[in-house]
């Protein structure tokens, strides 16, 4: 049985591991285990799924768990992607806080997955990338 519950952290090693495996890791800094570390220290929401200890899925945000919850990562391990994980662990996000908004990027391959969940895309959010700069 796979067991999701919040937990305060995960270490690097696993967080590494699920990024590889889910395929997420082609869209995160691998290289650089020191930033790694930091995006996992600073996030204030950590759900896992555990089948007998390993982690087999996880989810990292960023909430003030009533208006919005930023979701940075969403990575099921390969055996397990297609199996209803995915959304099992946003609808436990969905349910610490009922009322607030949940809100993420998509990589491209992710977009049906997200719309078949209800997700619609929000005309107005914007991002400014590391090393741009602000127009004067």
């Amino acid at each position: 049985m796979i067991k999701i519950q919040t937990e305060p952290l995960i270490s690097l090693e696993e967080y590494q591991w699920i990024l590889k495996d889910s395929g997420l890791g082609k869209r995160r800094p691998m290289d650089d285990p020191g930033l790694l570390q930091k995006m996992i220290s600073g996030s204030n929401l950590i759900v896992t799924a555990r089948k007998n200890g390993e982690l087999v899925g996880f989810l990292r945000g960023l909430t003030d768990h009533c208006y919005r919850c930023f979701i940075a990562d969403l990575a099921v391990a390969k055996a397990y992607q297609r199996q209803g994980l995915g959304k099992k662990l946003l609808v436990f996000t969905r349910d610490l806080a009922p009322e607030a908004r949940l809100i993420l990027f998509s990589a491209e391959d992710a977009v049906p997955f997200y719309e078949k969940l209800g997700f619609h895309l929000h005309e107005r959010c914007y991002q400014l990338k590391a090393g741009e700069e602000f127009y004067k």
